[in-house]
């Protein structure tokens, strides 16, 4: 029998305060060396970190993985509304806005005291179209050269000829840097930072697939929060020690019956970024009706290929082939078959009995296909779903009554049709 513990009360593991740690030293590392002269690359989230790795003096900041953090702190809305006033619209994703109002403000109200000023910026335009756009307005206005990679959108798994452009560009890129930085590029340490990646990713699908226990020992919400090294400490044996640690954690929370929800009644899979203004909130409150999203496209697509909820685990050899073939690992590049494919997995591997479309108004290349998706996990998965409005960092665009009617409704739907009455009467998608 699982221990009973208060549901929903927030409880820091070790591994949830070694974190803290590790956040707090990443940024604190990025100033420091900064400061003593390194060469600074601002970064998309998918832009392979573990190339940097190779240079003796680089470092990297992520801009959307430190609005996500501001979001989280509490000053999301606070950074937004700097923007705002400088005249850009809040309709644009609330992560440029933060970011950008945050750079404007010399790194006023960040938790990490802002983030150094680049000597390049690196986007790309498969993961999110605005990310080119955004950098852009530092390269305008601060003059940063901005390399931009261009990842073709894929409707299918990887093509060859799209593989050999991706590292194409790659190799492009180590160039770049070596020219505007001085320094020479060392494969071999590059090779070292990614097996140490796929080291670290190895034991986070360890962690996310205990998702399929029943009750589950982890939450969707854990997986956001603890995504978070992934971006700030890639290529790293800290980031490796990190999650074999996390993972080895939850299992032996599972021996002694320690679980989130210990009543779990309702299995639920999360589409779409995370509310980072919510996540202590909305388990909580999901706890207390039984509720357990166990599951989430945004952190089930790490590690995996295009359309695949599986490890991709690299072989030792080239390191620019292993990241050029999983440069299109997350949701937002894959169409309507590739997300459905790696959706039917994650449901009929965790026992998922609902899902939550976040429709996102600050992503909406992951919001574009939810409709579609809808239907086809009421159609071929036969499993009710329910969309809610939300805004992955500014929560003046959120509702929390307005959500939780429809989340309500979701779990009312799926008592209905364990009854034998809702999926086969009625319409199982809210």
């Amino acid at each position: 029998m699982p221990h009973e513990t208060p549901t929903g009360e927030f409880k820091k593991t070790s591994s949830g305060k070694r974190l803290t740690g590790i956040i707090m030293n990443d940024y604190l590392q990025l100033h420091q060396r900064a400061a003593e002269g390194a060469f600074v690359v601002w970064i998309a989230i998918v832009v392979p970190a573990e190339l940097f790795a190779g240079f003796d003096n680089v470092v990297y900041a992520v801009p959307e993985s430190h609005a996500a953090m501001s979001a989280g702190k509490g000053v999301g809305a606070v950074q937004c509304g700097k923007a705002e006033k400088a005249g850009y619209s809040s309709d644009l994703c609330s992560y440029a806005r933060i970011d950008l109002g945050t750079a404007m403000d010399g790194g006023k109200d960040s938790p990490s005291f802002g983030m150094p000023r680049p000597h390049l910026l690196v986007s790309n335009n498969n993961n999110c179209s605005l990310l080119a756009k955004w950098f852009d307005v530092y390269h305008r206005v601060w003059g940063i050269p901005h390399f931009i990679l261009d990842i073709p959108f894929c409707y299918e798994e990887q093509t060859p000829q799209d593989f050999a452009y991706i590292r194409g560009q790659f190799a492009d890129l180590v160039r770049t840097i070596e020219g505007l930085s001085g320094q020479r590029f060392d494969e071999a340490k590059a090779r070292e930072a990614v097996c140490l990646s796929g080291e670290a990713l190895r034991e986070w699908k360890r962690f996310t697939s205990l998702a399929q226990h029943r009750p589950s020992p982890i939450t969707a919400f854990d997986s956001f929060v603890q995504m978070a090294p992934i971006l700030t400490s890639r290529g790293t044996q800290q980031l490796a020690d990190h999650y074999r640690a996390l993972a080895d954690e939850t299992e032996e929370q599972m021996r002694q019956g320690v679980y989130p929800v210990p009543d779990e009644r309702y299995r639920l899979l999360w589409d779409n970024i995370a509310p980072w203004h919510q996540l202590r909130k909305m388990s909580g409150r999901l706890a207390s009706l039984g509720a357990n999203i166990t599951t989430a496209s945004y952190t089930y697509c790490i590690g995996s290929l295009e359309g695949t909820f599986d490890m991709y685990a690299y072989d030792g050899g080239d390191p620019f082939a292993w990241l050029a073939r999983l440069q299109n690992f997350s949701v937002c590049p894959h169409g309507m078959a590739l997300r459905a494919r790696a959706m039917r997995q994650a449901v009929e591997r965790n026992g998922i009995d609902g899902v939550v479309f976040a429709s996102n108004r600050s992503c909406k290349v992951y919001s574009l296909m939810q409709m579609d998706q809808m239907r086809f996990v009421r159609d071929e998965l036969g499993i009710p779903a329910v969309m809610i409005d939300v805004d992955h960092a500014d929560e003046r665009k959120y509702s929390e009554e307005a959500s939780f009617v429809r989340l309500e409704a979701l779990l009312e739907t799926i008592d209905a049709g364990r009854r034998g009455n809702g999926m086969n009467s009625g319409n199982p998608s809210i």
